[in-house]
């Protein structure tokens, strides 16, 4: 029997998840993506559940798609984005109603990086990069980084990332607004474990709202913002 790729548990009212797959530098393999999809959904129906933290460990977060997988099947790496590469992953975490917080240790690169913006929160360690290298591989962002990425950082910035392939350190993502907090590793993940406990004790239906208006407010803009925000708030 293999090994579980990913480690879950809990801290109070604080679900837990650890990509596990160091071997290969957590890269993004169909069975992580099964069990970490599986891990969210339980954490979702678990009532005594207000928030989640996910994290990687000190090297890494995850290096991205799992290249060696990819190469087995088709179509290829460099169509990834022809076939709406990490959609069932994309979904999941659209269709999660709690808070997420993504503590970032190392590298988060290419599907890693796209990973680490799904959350909603993002804490780094001082010694953490990002990037998104796909250019490199012949190939553009698939998981919907090219989108995620402007938003966080801008199109100037999103633009010199994604063209260049080159990284950002943690410094620079939090300055740029990528992450909200850069902190020693050795406290990073206590600290999002506390902000975690922080959310999950408010009213679970009002985390909810919040948090689906604002992304709501992310994609649409202004625009419709306000006829948005009303219609959360009678649901």
């Amino acid at each position: 029997m293999s090994a579980s790729t990913i480690i879950v548990g809990h801290v109070d009212r604080v679900g837990l998840i650890q990509l596990n797959r160091p071997e290969a530098h957590n890269a993004l393999s169909g069975a992580l993506i099964k069990e970490l999809l599986y891990a969210l959904e339980s954490f979702e129906g678990d009532p005594d559940i207000g928030a989640v933290v996910l994290t990687g460990n000190e090297k890494e977060f995850s290096a991205g798609a799992d290249i060696k997988e990819s190469e087995q099947s088709e179509p290829s790496p460099a169509n990834a984005h022809n076939q709406d590469y990490l959609k069932n992953l994309n979904d999941g975490f659209s269709a999660f109603h709690k808070p997420i917080i993504g503590v970032i240790d190392g590298i988060a690169l290419g599907g890693g990086c796209e990973l680490a913006m799904m959350c909603d929160i993002l804490y780094a360690s001082e010694t953490a990069t990002f990037g998104q290298p796909e250019i490199t591989l012949g190939t553009i962002p698939g998981a919907r980084g090219t989108q995620r990425l402007i938003r966080a950082i801008g199109k100037s910035n999103a633009m010199h990332m994604i063209l260049t392939g080159e990284t950002i350190s943690a410094k620079e993502a939090e300055a740029a607004g990528l992450v909200t907090k850069v902190l020693p590793a050795d406290q990073v993940l206590d600290a999002a474990v506390e902000t975690a406990t922080k959310m999950a004790s408010f009213s679970a239906p009002v985390v909810a709202m919040v948090k689906k208006a604002v992304n709501k407010a992310e994609e649409l803009g202004l625009k419709n913002l306000s006829s948005t925000s009303n219609s959360d708030s009678c649901q």
